[in-house]
């Protein structure tokens, strides 16, 4: 076995004492309520001089060889496998992510980091595009046209607090290797996550002016939006992601908005009733619902509705809930005390317009923040739970009569981001899908994400790409070069 460290001190001066201190982060654990650490944020002249230093240290960053900026990458992807158990302990502490779950988020990322590094130098190699021979007129010799990619320069990274790795990895990784300076500020949700994903990044070859934290919350990230950055990406609700659209647009920088999601699931009347059951139970509460891509509304067709309930209520009522740090857990607390009241709203609203409550329903009173997990019935469009992101662990089922009443109702949203179809019938499934606006379609799967395919939001659900090819490439702007011989 690989000897464990402990995680970096999240009081380390590198990454919580700025020189200019604006305000202090309480860090809670929502499993305890209790105090875990308070933190200085950056203020605006803080923010300004972290800008400063990377922009400064940029220009010598983007012109190593590729491999001088992929070695430090590779150490970073070994030192998250050596110290999972501190990091995904330290990651359970601050946002309730049950620690099963939080080291898988650990260990699943350094195949992404492999996938960003196997790809980078095809994206880099300049293309030529077109060859012209020799002219007997004077002036005219052989022209060349090619392409060549040049890094963005200093980018803002305003990462996500509910997968701190994935998400901010899918930005942070490419973003190194192409050569941009990151001014990266981890959600004030995993705050202490992010300083260690930092320490371990620094502690791994990349310069501390190179990758920088700015800390703090919804202030300091607008600090971030005020210095003169090439571009920005983020992850978060669609009324920020609007925000930072407009701020984008003002400066004429590339925005990449990884934003909510309403996302639908249908169950064929062909489906297999069991894997579906189990599929999209889990697409539906895993990490409590608090992912983007969760499933947060199901529709099934009438021929096998019974049996779909049935089956499905068994596999949530087998979830296990409790403290966030023993392995067994399935469902910890949610990550934000707020949302305990949405969720509660939600539900209230779809009882008193006529859903069925089949299981949770409530806030558990308990120390913490748990909401029971909650299967609502007999739902329809007028009820917000089928309307608006949910965001944690509650589900509308509704029974539709007909494939085409079911994608009526799919389509019944202002967001674009997932998909799912589950049946036996390959074509009708991408039939049902095709029809629906959404970056990614599943088939007898849901609430997944791949390297090798763009990540990408319709409507309300975003803006840009990560991942695949595609998601290396935003971080990079091509140049023209036109080369005629002397």
């Amino acid at each position: 076995m690989p000897t464990i460290h402990p995680a970096p001190k999240p009081s380390s001066p590198t990454y919580f004492t700025p020189r200019n201190m604006a305000d202090l982060l309480s860090i809670i654990n929502p499993a305890t309520e209790a105090l875990i650490q308070e933190l200085p944020a950056d203020n605006p002249a803080a923010v300004a001089e972290k800008y400063n230093q990377a922009r400064g240290a940029q220009p010598e960053w983007g012109a190593l060889p590729l491999a001088d900026r992929i070695s430090p990458i590779l150490r970073f992807r070994d030192l998250l496998v050596e110290r999972v158990d501190a990091l995904a302990a330290l990651l359970t502490s601050e946002t309730g992510k049950p620690i099963t779950q939080a080291r898988n988020e650990i260990l699943a990322l350094p195949g992404r980091i492999d996938f960003f590094v196997a790809h980078s130098d095809r994206v880099l190699t300049p293309e030529p595009v077109y060859a012209e021979p020799a002219h007997a007129l004077p002036g005219c010799g052989a022209l060349e046209e090619v392409i060549t990619q040049e890094p963005l320069g200093v980018v803002a990274n305003i990462s996500a607090w509910n997968y701190p790795y994935f998400v901010g990895g899918n930005v942070f990784v490419p973003a190194l290797l192409m050569g941009n300076a990151v001014l990266y500020k981890p959600s004030e949700f995993a705050t202490l996550t992010g300083g260690a994903i930092a320490a371990l990044l620094h502690e791994s070859g990349i310069p501390e002016d190179i990758f920088i934290p700015v800390i703090g919350s919804g202030m300091t990230g607008a600090a971030l939006l005020e210095q003169p950055i090439d571009g920005v990406f983020f992850t978060g609700s669609y009324a920020t992601g609007q925000k930072i659209a407009v701020a984008a647009a003002l400066k004429l920088i590339r925005p990449q908005l990884e934003l909510g999601g309403k996302d639908p699931a249908y169950v064929c009347a062909d489906a297999n009733v069991a894997v579906a059951a189990a599929g999209l139970a889990d697409g539906a509460f895993y990490n409590n619902g608090q992912s983007c891509c969760a499933v947060e509304r199901i529709y099934v067709h009438t021929d096998v509705y019974d049996e779909f309930l049935e089956v499905f209520l068994q596999t949530v009522e087998g979830f296990k809930l409790g403290d966030p740090t023993d392995p067994n857990t399935y469902l910890g607390p949610v990550s934000r005390k707020p949302q305990l009241d949405v969720l509660a709203d939600q539900v209230a609203d779809a009882l008193a317009k006529g859903a069925t409550l089949r299981c949770g329903g409530k806030i558990l009173n308990r120390p913490g923040w748990y909401f029971a997990p909650t299967v609502l019935t007999e739902v329809n469009h007028t009820m917000t739970v089928m309307q608006e992101e949910t965001f944690g662990p509650v589900i509308g089922i509704q029974r539709v009569a007909s494939d085409a009443e079911a994608v009526a109702l799919m389509q019944d949203t202002p967001y674009g981001l997932t998909a799912a179809v589950y049946g036996t019938d390959r074509q009708r499934a991408v039939d049902i899908l095709s029809q629906l606006k959404t970056g990614s379609a599943y088939w007898n799967c849901c609430d997944r994400v791949s390297p090798r395919l763009p990540w990408s939001g319709r409507g309300h659900s975003g803006l840009g790409t990560t991942l695949s090819l595609a998601g290396i490439a935003t971080f990079l702007q091509p140049r023209a070069w036109h080369l005629r011989a002397g």
